[in-house]
């Protein structure tokens, strides 16, 4: 169960630190399972609920995960392991579309823009006491919002869409909170959610988005917060049409002390325009990303939201990192400005590639999902059979492990790099691979 690795400790807070110890340096992997607690306390002389006590300290760190009968392993990717250690091996020559990166060649260049940022900064330095958001970005975003029926509120800067997700979930919730995430959804938020101390609650997912009945039944267990993709849904790329937009404000209108956060990161890169659900509730924030349409080294998001949600995590903000990089926002602002990113093309370009697999897998019977973004979600009977086959094949895909809890297995391939000539080797292997499966909510 453990190899060579013998936890260690008298007390609860030893304990944990062995485990958190060995998870850091590897000696105990991602999924490896651990002793059951009656097991572990016999072999270290310390009552029960001294385990348990360990065992619930590592949960609430996200470091361990426990599935009822099955016992308590190390999470897929635990907050004490390195990012690399989590990703998959791709040996060289296997085609790589399992990291869920954008295409580099749709990205713009940076140069021309952090040039006039820094000749800018160098007129105008920023110093210590100024306002942590650039004027300009946040008059673009704001417009950009506005164009959007997003409700008004301030504007913040975060360091990308998962800062952006922590700090709403840290400044309104306490360990313990239940959070309603979908399923599938992005791994990220799955990991950092438990990593919060808080209860990762699923919801499911279809191409339009949350499901409104599951919706209405964790918030009415006791949820507190709802996370939604509204567009490139991650790994499935959903999006929130405006029929379902209409059925979960109605939802949230029944339970209006629930935290909303929505994730736009597919903004400039989708062609399917935005349904928000803010407004219903008395705390909200949506955020974008710019990281998918310039590119993921470029830390930052926009968030707007209640004007009470946006204050506290200004403040908490202030406490901590400050603010983000000026320089980095007014490079920002001049490639918005600048229109170096043509949004329309870039959506058309990721949507032929998507139906262009979608339509090959059709042509074998195998049911795809991927009405927008980057990613085709697969069901499959047997993922890990199936990412072995293709991997054998020449093709690397990620498992839909890594981003669901309840819903059946999958397999998310990110059609960023793939070219539509390549889409029906790809389907042929993927049919070689699984076989036709009859279709089957993913849910």
């Amino acid at each position: 169960m453990l190899g060579e690795y013998r936890i260690e400790g008298r007390r609860a807070a030893e304990i944990a630190a062995s485990v958190e110890r060995a998870v850091g340096s590897g000696e105990l992997e991602p999924g490896q399972v651990l002793p059951p607690m009656r097991e572990l306390a016999d072999r270290l002389g310390v009552n029960p609920n001294t385990v348990a006590a360990a065992y619930r300290t590592l949960r609430e760190r996200g470091v361990i995960e426990t599935a009822g009968r099955r016992g308590s392993r190390v999470r897929p990717k635990p907050v004490t392991t390195a990012r690399e250690l989590a990703r998959p091996d791709v040996p060289p020559g296997v085609r790589n579309l399992s990291d869920g990166n954008p295409d580099p060649a749709l990205l713009p260049s940076l140069a021309e823009a952090f040039a006039a940022a820094a000749e800018l900064s160098d007129r105008r330095p920023v110093l210590y006491g100024e306002a942590g958001v650039d004027p300009e970005l946040a008059r673009a975003a704001r417009a950009d919002m506005d164009a959007d029926g997003v409700p008004d509120g301030p504007v913040l800067v975060t360091s990308g869409s998962l800062d952006a997700i922590e700090r709403v979930l840290s400044v309104h919730l306490r360990p313990g909170d239940a959070v309603a995430v979908e399923d599938p959804g992005w791994h990220s938020v799955l990991d950092l959610v438990p990593a919060l101390g808080l209860r990762a609650v699923p919801v499911g997912v279809d191409d339009e988005g949350p499901l409104p009945d599951d919706v209405r039944a964790v918030l009415a267990g006791g949820a507190r917060a709802l996370i939604v993709t509204d567009r490139a849904q991650n790994p499935t790329g959903a999006a929130v049409s405006a029929t379902r937009a209409r059925a979960l404000r109605a939802v949230l209108g029944e339970y209006p002390e629930t935290l909303l956060i929505e994730d736009d990161h597919g903004h400039r890169i989708v062609d399917v325009p935005l349904h928000p659900l803010a407004g219903v509730t008395r705390h909200w924030a949506l955020l974008r990303s710019v990281a998918k349409a310039y590119g993921p080294d470029l830390r930052l998001a926009v968030v707007t939201g209640d004007t009470e949600t946006l204050d506290r995590v200004q403040g908490r903000q202030r406490l901590g990192p400050g603010w983000v990089s000026r320089l980095l926002q007014r490079a920002v602002v001049h490639l918005w400005a600048g229109g170096e990113v043509d949004s329309r093309a870039v959506a058309v370009a990721y949507g032929r590639r998507r139906d262009a697999l979608i339509g090959a897998l059709a042509g074998h019977g195998i049911e795809a999902h991927g009405r927008s973004g980057m990613n085709v979600w697969v069901p499959v009977p047997d993922e890990t059979g199936a990412v072995a086959r293709l991997l054998h094949s020449g093709w690397a895909v990620a498992p839909g492990a890594r981003f669901r809890t309840g819903a059946p297995p999958g397999l998310r391939i990110t059609v960023s790099t793939l070219g539509v000539d390549e889409a029906r080797p790809m389907a042929d292997a993927i049919a070689a691979a699984v076989g036709p499966a009859p279709a089957r909510r993913y849910v």
